[in-house]
């Protein structure tokens, strides 16, 4: 561990920066095991062979329109395990110096950036220059600055910028956006957001601010200001923010420990959100409205989630969130097909522009007003 966090410590400091397809009722909500499709998959080159990159490798064995066929990584062992594991021919592996001659590489369609954050923007860009689409793990970027520097070189190099946002595709999530939409809770008024889990190991990546671009609020609390804004349906136009810091010997300047905030919406409608790396079982959604109310706990987890509103129990069928994901994005890549709930490069900077918010309200113990 400590050797791979040095490594890539170095490497934060010394890459150089280069210049809802409507959700198909069928793949969402439980026939997926019917679906057939003979075109071309989505070719998957996953950069960043970690704990999430192997839920994301292992979620597309069921993907039906996505295939991993290549791999990204700084660690000789990683790289070898994973060709046995997946079957990558040696042509389509590649480590963090040689990556740029993926460019040649006719059987990778996009990289998925699955890295410390402080190093998404680069290897985004760099992705973008050799010509490949890209998704990149959220946030995307440590501050809305490198959020939109991305947007722009994906824009230049023509290439598609998607964010892992899987919550968009997540089936009680749609169903509860549904019913928004549909005036059934009536005028929103009130959003609850509750994100937060103890961070065992001080040594990780998360506590340390020149990987992470923060603490908390850049790993869980940005689950509660993006499902504020899907839930709620609007774009917050102002927020308020209180850090508390309990144990500043693991958490370090610049890294949150907790941050309670709160966002106003342009209706009326308020949120009270959470975020925090020293408590469990935070991990819940509540919105309420003038004819009803939704509820879901758990919200955010890898699932089954679960859910309920005033007309009772959510029943959508659980499946893995990484493997609809994929497909969907495959959808959104090839065929040009727009999700529900965007997962772009402008919506990640929307969160990232709320994050940069919320740090300045914690700095300054004032209300910060959204542009």
């Amino acid at each position: 561990m400590s050797s791979r966090r040095n490594f890539l410590q170095q490497l934060a400091a010394s890459v150089i920066a280069f210049p809802l397809i409507p959700a198909d009722a069928s793949l969402l909500h439980g026939n997926r095991d019917k679906e057939t499709y003979d075109g071309p998959p989505l070719r998957v080159a996953i950069l960043g062979l970690g704990s999430y990159g192997t839920r994301v490798a292992e979620a597309m064995k069921d993907c039906k329109r996505a295939r991993l066929t290549g791999i990204v990584s700084g660690t000789p062992s990683k790289i070898t395990a994973w060709q046995q594991k997946y079957g990558i021919p040696e042509k389509n592996c590649y480590n963090y110096q040689n990556f740029d001659s993926i460019k040649d590489n006719p059987d990778i369609d996009v990289v998925y950036v699955i890295t410390p954050n402080s190093l998404h923007k680069d290897f985004s860009i760099r992705a973008a220059k050799a010509g490949k689409h890209v998704i990149c793990e959220k946030p995307m970027a440590i501050n809305a600055k490198e959020g939109q520097e991305m947007v722009a070189a994906c824009k230049k190099a023509n290439v598609k910028l998607l964010v892992g946002y899987r919550m968009h595709f997540e089936p009680k999530t749609l169903e509860i956006i549904r019913m928004r939409k549909d005036g059934e809770l009536g005028k929103i008024m009130f959003f609850q957001g509750l994100s937060g889990f103890v961070a065992g190991d001080p040594n990780q990546w998360r506590l340390n601010k020149a990987l992470a671009g923060g603490g908390a609020m850049m790993d869980i609390g940005i689950y509660s200001i993006n499902g504020a804004r899907y839930m709620v349906g609007e774009e917050p136009v102002w927020v308020t923010a209180q850090e508390t810091k309990t144990n500043p010997e693991k958490f370090k300047p610049g890294v949150d420990e907790t941050i309670q905030f709160q966002m106003g919406f342009p209706s009326g409608a308020v949120a009270s959100c959470l975020s925090t790396y020293n408590m469990n079982n935070l991990d819940r959604f509540f919105l309420n409205g003038s004819k009803g109310y939704a509820e879901l706990q758990p919200a955010t987890g890898y699932g089954p989630i679960k859910g309920k509103t005033n007309k009772g129990e959510l029943t959508q069928p659980h499946m893995t969130h990484q493997t609809v994901q994929m497909d969907e994005m495959a959808g959104i890549i090839l065929d040009g097909k727009q999700p529900i709930v965007p997962v772009d490069g402008e919506e990640g900077v929307r969160d990232l522009k709320i994050i940069d918010a919320i740090y300045e309200a914690v700095k300054t113990g004032k209300k910060v007003v959204l542009k």
